[in-house]
């Protein structure tokens, strides 16, 4: 039986786009969001009545409402969100403008909660559904240079790991999904962004992220339709996993990461539990 998947941050050769074939290609039917819809028109066209194309900014929570109403009056409900809409931006914690700060945490934390909010009554009406949250290996290991980006990839972590066990008596499945370095549209900005750092301290440290940011656009290893593929056939696994890390140096990262982690907890056990009152 067909699904109907509601996927945000619809750009041309970005990951939702890539969600968005995944999804066509076993069958589904999809509503793709985007800033910039005309971007999606000649597309949308080649699929005629499978996709419904929807302008949204996910940071506008009424018009977040709207979107998902319109979806459900098109195809009859949501079964599949895929909260992909999200940007980072680079900057020292000590440096970075506080409006800088809340308008990540606007886009990249509270437009997820708006869209899950907004998706989550049709779901348990029908006792069904499958939420999946594109966050960042940044959400598992903080990354240099992009503090309150990786931050707000964190949030999205604990948000979806507390979400999954609160949606599961009513039939929702809840992934969270970690890219490492994709081929995507998302580090051609860096070149037209100089660094502007209000502690001038940290200006050498930002200037080296950025010129590897834009030294590695276009050669990034990951291919967003191949990680769309994973994650779709990760979905289909009895039982799916709880999170799932893509790409070769994403799950390098991670897993080092993981490890390093557990070495130094197991280092320090006996201070730990020696936070305790005495025992009897």
């Amino acid at each position: 039986m067909a699904r109907n998947w509601f996927i945000t941050g619809g750009t041309p050769g970005g990951f939702g786009m890539a969600f968005a074939e995944a999804a066509l290609e076993i069958g589904d039917r999809v509503a793709l969001t985007a800033r910039r819809p005309a971007e999606l028109a000649d597309w949308a066209r080649a699929h005629g009545d499978r996709v419904l194309v929807v302008p949204l900014d996910v940071t506008d929570a009424e018009q977040v409402r709207e979107a998902v109403a319109a979806v459900e009056t098109r195809f009859g409900g949501v079964d599949v969100l895929v909260n992909n809409a999200g940007r980072g931006w680079y900057g020292s914690i000590e440096g970075m403008p506080d409006a800088d700060v809340r308008k990540m945490f606007e886009l990249n934390f509270f437009g997820v909660l708006s869209v899950i909010r907004a998706v989550l009554p049709g779901m348990r009406a029908r006792g069904s559904g499958w939420i999946v949250n594109i966050s960042s290996v940044a959400g598992l290991r903080g990354q240099t240079g992009f503090g309150y980006y990786s931050a707000s990839k964190f949030a999205v972590e604990a948000v979806t790991e507390v979400l999954r066990e609160e949606v599961a008596p009513f039939g929702i499945q809840v992934m969270a999904v970690e890219p490492g370095a994709f081929r995507t549209r998302a580090y051609s900005g860096f070149a037209d962004e100089p660094v502007a750092e209000s502690v001038t301290g940290y200006e050498s440290v930002l200037e080296g992220v950025r010129a590897a940011m834009v030294a590695q656009d276009g050669l990034q290893p990951g291919d967003p339709q191949r990680g769309a593929r994973a994650v779709v056939a990760a979905m289909a696994e009895d039982p799916p996993p709880r999170r799932l890390v893509l790409g070769n140096d994403g799950f390098d990262v991670v897993a080092a990461t993981l490890e390093s982690t557990l070495a130094e907890l197991r280092a320090h056990e006996a201070l730990s539990r020696g936070a305790d009152f005495p025992r009897g």
